[in-house]
């Protein structure tokens, strides 16, 4: 039986910025929402935890004006209010970073900063002042050294989000609502997030922090509102005090956080390595990498962004073209910068940004999971979408996948389940080595436990994995071997057992925001006019 909401406190009505009553959200076959509360406080940080399919993300389109709810009541400042578009949420105040970065890559920072309200002088853009302006607000984030004159596409991971937060203060908001904030930032820069954080909250702006790291909600957060199904099963829970235990009971229904599978009985992985990759260097992302990896073995890779460790994933799997070293599978050497050869010889790959580089999002499920053999399923230059289905059926069934429907869109799965889709497209295959990029990234507790059981499983069948992940404590319960980069270099090599997550960090906490990125050319661009 699900527990009933926490009773609020008692609140000044001035002090609220946002209040929600009994909002309901339907799709086609699914009630997305179903009588969601939620209160938000000026000056605090309120953080949203569910697991994917909770309704968090419905409930941020409709707060960020990309949905309107069927039934229910939003207070905005003490006022009724609709968000009829996302131009009408951002003018009265509500600004939204997601996970998914919306910059432009070819704009400049300053660009993106004030895009849609860029300041004009008698009907042109008043560049010298917008570049001035977004100065200021990379000065206020603690980043001055990001140029506001270099394309955005040519920025580190991290230093976007920087510029996608000062998107937000650009226009003058008085909700931030955040959405993973800190799942592309290395460690050290989670703790200058959190100091913006705080100056913002500060000055009285409100904050909606979504995250599935139960510490950052504990280090960063006031007060917590749990969804569960579409519903709101705690509301304004004391973040520093609640235990976690509670509030992953509240998510899922379980009393647990982290689940790995047993990890089995210590082995020696003899004879001939699966995969063999000798002093391989990319140049400006990592140098003389070298590693093993047996069948039927987990090793994990961490590191901070920019140590170079997804570039040598990219580039066993062919995507990026190594100038030095090689790669072998099972003992054959794979020619360099060819992904069709390494899919040949049996390497899959589920990348870190899934939507943007594994999943065709208007495609049905089962098309995604068999896109790696189409060939399978094809007669006389026809498809056999029968089997397609069936085969796909098979494969998500053992990954639990839900909905099951294989012919719904991809689009409409959770962050869960459309990794699940992405690594289930290489079970079908006679895949022989899996490398993993941030396999959990923006997944819920309960689908990463489910996750972890998925690659164990591999690897007791045979089959070698190589992972990274930013998370520390995920690497060492998963992995059965861990390799250490700093700054494109392997710096430490052990078994998982040996390490510890102090440890880690104390190898890796030598790496920066813009590390890997060249910003000296045009550092002075756009500044100096």
């Amino acid at each position: 039986m699900t527990a009933p909401p926490a009773q609020p406190p008692e609140t000044s009505p001035e002090d609220v910025v946002l209040r929600l009553t009994d909002v309901v959200k339907t799709f086609p076959g699914v009630r997305a929402l179903d009588g969601v509360q939620l209160e938000v406080r000026a000056g605090e940080v309120h953080c949203l935890l569910g697991q994917n399919g909770a309704g968090k993300s419905t409930l941020i389109k409709i707060l960020s004006g990309a949905h309107t709810p069927d039934s229910g009541e939003i207070l905005w400042q003490g006022q009724a209010a609709s968000f009829g578009s996302p131009q009408v949420a951002m003018k009265a105040g509500i600004a939204t970073i997601y996970q998914e970065l919306d910059l432009v890559d070819g704009l400049s920072v300053a660009e993106n900063l004030y895009l849609g309200h860029e300041p004009n002088s008698v009907g042109f853009v008043a560049r010298r002042q917008m570049r001035r302006g977004a100065a200021a607000i990379l000065q206020r984030l603690g980043h001055p050294e990001i140029p506001v004159g270099r394309e955005v596409g040519k920025l580190p991971a991290a230093a976007k989000q920087i510029v996608s937060m000062g998107r937000a203060l650009s226009r003058e908001a008085r909700l931030l609502i955040m959405d993973e904030p800190s799942a592309v930032l290395a460690h050290d820069e989670v703790q200058n997030l959190f100091r913006i954080v705080r100056g913002l909250t500060a000055q009285g702006i409100a904050v909606i922090y979504i995250s599935h790291r139960l510490d950052e909600i504990r280090e960063i957060g006031d007060r917590v509102t749990v969804l569960k199904d579409g519903r709101t099963t705690a509301a304004n829970l004391d973040a520093k005090s609640t235990p976690n235990r509670e509030l992953v009971s509240r998510m899922t229904g379980r009393t647990i956080e982290y689940v790995f599978p047993v990890r089995p009985a210590a082995r020696a992985f003899d004879g001939e390595p699966l995969l063999r990759v000798e002093g391989l260097t990319l140049p400006g992302r990592f140098a003389d990498v070298s590693l093993n990896v047996h069948g039927g073995e987990i090793v994990g890779i961490t590191g901070l962004v920019g140590s170079g460790r997804s570039e040598v994933l990219e580039s066993i799997y062919g995507a990026r073209r190594p100038s030095a070293g090689t790669v072998e599978l099972a003992g054959r050497r794979l020619r360099r910068g060819s992904v069709n050869a390494a899919v040949r010889s049996g390497i899959g790959m589920a990348p870190e940004e899934r939507k943007s580089q594994a999943l065709l999002l208007a495609e049905p499920i089962y098309r995604n999971v068999t896109l790696a053999g189409f060939a399978r399923y094809a007669r006389a230059g026809f498809t056999d979408a029968g089997r397609e289905r069936d085969a796909a059926e098979e494969v998500t069934r053992g990954l639990d996948l839900r909905p099951a429907d294989v012919r719904r869109p991809v689009r409409t799965l959770s962050g869960g389940n459309q990794q699940k889709v992405v690594v289930g497209r290489w079970l079908l295959g006679e895949t022989k080595l899996l490398l993993l990029d941030e396999p959990t990234r923006g997944v819920d507790v309960g689908a990463r436990a489910e996750l972890y059981q998925v690659i164990r499983r591999l690897a007791d069948e045979g089959v070698g994995v190589l992972l990274v992940s930013s998370e520390v404590p995920e690497v060492l319960g998963l992995s059965d071997r861990v390799l250490v980069m700093r700054e494109g270099r392997v710096v430490r090599e052990a078994l998982a057992d040996e390490l510890d997550e102090d440890t880690v960090l104390d190898l890796v906490m030598a790496g920066s925001l813009l590390d890997g990125a060249d910003l000296s050319s045009d550092a002075v661009e756009g500044t100096a006019a």
